[in-house]
């Protein structure tokens, strides 16, 4: 079973009254156990793109899968109760809610599905540990690095356990030190079984972790490469 398997996706979008295609055809599969880098030009449809395939927008024609389970036909209420229990998400910015701390922040999603806060509270600490983090977990968002604020984001999409994780843009705010440290990070929770890495990015620095290299222009897939091939290209 593969993580995502999307099947001819179009999407449309009004401008004005007149319906604007942004992405066309799309048929992607993402596997479990790689880490998959999706890359292209700015305005391409890739931003689009992963936000069908994690079930925050709607398609307007085709089907996406993911963990074998149709998101394109959930209700929206659906979708969102879906997403907090398979996706996990990491963000150029963080996010992260300036007034909580690190444990705070990532027991978020345990919280929002339910979790009595302190239950939450005490995985949120034990999965900062795993990451090395252990010594910040009382400190807030504006005490800590770029890159720690990012592994505080990773731990927060990790927390629940989720099958998908989805980044957009994860080292583009980091130098070149932090990037490697994220990435390695990112690495080491794609290679399991049960989990995929899917990765929006412009940064060539972190092509050679990638499994597959997925290459969009013009809201089309036009090209997979493998990384070693893709990073001679560029």
């Amino acid at each position: 079973m593969n993580a995502v398997d999307a099947s001819n996706i179009g999407k449309d979008f009004l401008v004005g009254d007149n319906p604007i295609r942004v992405l066309n055809n799309i048929n992607l599969h993402i596997k479990l156990g790689e880490l998959t880098m999706l890359v292209g030009p700015s305005g391409c449809g890739k931003t689009t793109l992963i936000s069908i395939l994690s079930g925050i927008l709607s398609a307007t024609v085709g089907q996406v899968l993911v963990m074998n389970h149709n998101i394109t036909a959930m209700t929206d209420r659906n979708r969102v109760l879906f997403r907090r229990k398979h996706i996990g998400f990491i963000f150029q910015q963080f996010n992260l809610l300036p007034s909580l701390n690190a444990a705070e922040n990532v027991a978020m999603p345990l919280i929002a599905a339910n979790m009595p806060v302190e239950k939450a509270t005490e995985y949120a600490k034990t999965m900062l540990a795993k990451i090395g983090m252990a010594d910040h977990i009382d400190k807030l968002p504006r005490q800590l690095s770029g890159g720690q604020q990012q592994r505080i984001a990773i731990a927060r999409a990790l927390i629940h356990d989720p099958q998908l994780i989805v980044c957009d843009e994860p080292t583009a705010s980091l130098d070149a030190k932090t990037g490697k440290e994220v990435m390695d990070l990112l690495r080491e929770i794609a290679n399991n079984a049960t989990r995929a890495v899917l990765i929006v990015t412009h940064d060539s620095r972190i092509f050679k972790y990638a499994d597959r290299i997925i290459e969009m222009s013009d809201g089309k897939i036009v090209a997979e490469h493998n990384p070693g091939d893709y990073i001679h290209k560029e």
